[in-house]
């Protein structure tokens, strides 16, 4: 009898450990935004299971998820990344369907799929060094970058490699921003005869401004709340292009209710309004805005996801334009 009762005891034990352990099974989520710290760590606050974010770099960002998938491995509960991205994943059936109520007054066009929701635009927009560029001499059109007095004083991501770079030149074309393709290609071979510095992306283009290296760059303006004190500030120009952001649910979660849960939380105002506070994200959520000055009067427009032989086409087009080869 007594061993029966140890037996039971320990049986009792060994259920309720594992028993936690699956409670206790937090959510994944796969994305590609830095610093959302504030926002994972609201969410568990208030939500059982919680949720542990991986962040994955945007170029790796894709063959890792497949890798995985493809291996029955896929560890994500939920996906975030450009929406180019999330769109492969959803040809490959790594997105499960599913319509967030919490997208109510978002833009219609950021609701139309029926896995993928929009919640924010990669906003790009020239940034500067505020304490060695003077009022004066801060671009107020995009043809100002062209100006010769900023002739080895730039920094951009890769204009024939960089794919949301790429993306973002054509959008320019194809937004009209200069007109017509003349003015477009008269601004390109501009930029180029200003022989901006290149690195591989976004995340690296603030560095150089903020230390002097360079005191302009085509980069993005939530650097000024993420890179902050840096003496960072943004080109007023009047239109900002970029490519939108989205989120989903992943096919094989191993919670579904709780993975739809995490993506109704990420969409309403409160996470959106940390987003754009503490990260410097523009989102959808309407009447939310990063606390950037003139960021809330601006137009900022999403631009046309690229195929893979545009983004191949393109790439080499703007090759020859800024490395003459």
């Amino acid at each position: 009898m007594k061993k029966m009762l140890v037996l039971l005891f320990s049986f009792v034990l060994v259920c309720g450990y594992f028993g936690s352990a699956i409670a206790a099974e937090k959510i994944n989520f796969y994305a590609n935004i830095t610093a959302i710290e504030p926002i994972i760590d609201d969410f568990n606050t208030d939500h059982t299971p919680g949720a542990v974010y991986t962040r994955i770099s945007t170029s790796k960002y894709l063959a890792t998820v497949l890798t995985e998938f493809s291996a029955g491995k896929l560890r994500a509960d939920v996906l975030q990344s450009p929406l180019p991205i999330m769109q492969m994943l959803k040809e490959k059936g790594v997105l499960a369907p599913y319509k967030s109520a919490a997208a109510t007054g978002y833009p219609a066009w950021a609701q139309e799929d029926d896995s993928i929701i929009q919640f924010g635009i990669e906003y790009v927009a020239p940034i500067y060094n505020k304490d060695l560029v003077k009022p004066a001499d801060v671009p107020t059109r995009y043809e100002d970058l062209t100006d010769p007095k900023w002739y080895n004083k730039m920094v951009m991501p890769d204009p024939s490699s960089h794919a949301t770079t790429i993306s973002w030149l054509v959008g320019m074309k194809e937004a009209k921003i200069f007109g017509d393709d003349d003015g477009w290609m008269k601004f390109l071979k501009g930029l180029a005869a200003n022989k901006p510095m290149f690195v591989k992306s976004f995340g690296p283009t603030p560095a150089p401004i903020e230390s002097g290296e360079k005191v302009l760059g085509i980069s993005m303006p939530k650097y000024i709340i993420s890179k902050a004190p840096a003496p960072l500030a943004w080109a007023k120009v009047d239109t900002l292009l970029g490519t939108p952001r989205g989120i989903a649910v992943a096919a094989n979660a191993s919670n579904p209710k709780a993975a739809r849960e995490f993506v109704d939380y990420w969409l309403s105002k409160n996470a959106m309004q940390l987003l754009a506070t503490r990260v410097g994200e523009y989102v959808l959520a309407p009447g939310v805005f990063p606390p950037i000055d003139g960021i809330s009067t601006v137009k900022v427009l999403p631009i046309r996801s690229l195929s893979d032989d545009e983004i191949r086409y393109w790439g080499k087009e703007f090759r020859k334009i800024f490395y003459g080869k």
